[in-house]
């Protein structure tokens, strides 16, 4: 297996961005394109995932984007990092419920190269830390797959302004459970990107 890395260090345009992926997906399905993985940032943008519900937007005023991946609604901005990528599980193993495992186990291991131990939750897709004696929400995953071919990613949440989660109910949850590296106290994470495709790699590879 080959994954081409790509690390885009301006913000990326959402839609820019899904529109590269959905044909991505299409390439690699038809063997023109080696699989991906593409960390970005984007700026201020909330998004609706295929599971979203209306009533989950606490503020009327904000523009919603709906986007084809799994999930329900969430908020991406800068200092967040989006982690994309296209694996095509025709070659791999046709299994979602491993493959989410193995991002799980992937965002699990970066945030241990920072010391903060975290864990998955059957029952709420994603990525949580306690803290504070609370239990926090530290990334989101959300996942596509057309024809075995899985794209789409996660997002971590670095340094990036928590209280733009106020104006929803992120990934359905009440009471704003989100936290960042930067709230946990980490000061210094300017190798996170190095972080994140060693870890990715490391497991896909």
């Amino acid at each position: 297996m080959k994954i081409e890395v790509k690390n885009s260090i301006k913000p990326v345009d959402y839609i820019t961005s899904i529109n590269f992926l959905e044909k991505r997906a299409r390439d690699v399905f038809r063997g023109k394109k080696d699989e991906l993985l593409w960390i970005v940032e984007h700026d201020h943008i909330y998004t609706a995932g295929t599971s979203s519900k209306k009533e989950d937007v606490l503020n009327k005023n904000i523009k919603v984007t709906k986007t084809g991946r799994g999930g329900k609604h969430t908020y991406h901005g800068p200092g967040q990092k989006v982690v994309y990528f296209v694996l095509n599980l025709n070659k791999r193993k046709k299994d979602i419920r491993s493959l989410l495992d193995k991002i799980e186990n992937c965002i699990i291991n970066i945030l241990k190269d920072f010391k903060i131990k975290s864990y998955s939750d059957k029952k709420n897709i994603g990525i949580w830390v306690y803290h504070k004696k609370k239990k926090l929400k530290i990334a989101a995953i959300g996942i596509r797959v057309k024809r075995w071919v899985a794209f789409h990613g996660f997002a971590l949440n670095v340094s990036n302004d928590l209280e733009k989660y106020k104006n929803i109910k992120p990934c359905g949850l009440n009471n704003n459970r989100v936290t960042s590296l930067k709230k946990l106290g980490i000061k210094n994470y300017d190798n996170i990107n190095k972080v994140i495709i060693h870890n990715f790699l490391n497991i896909f590879l």
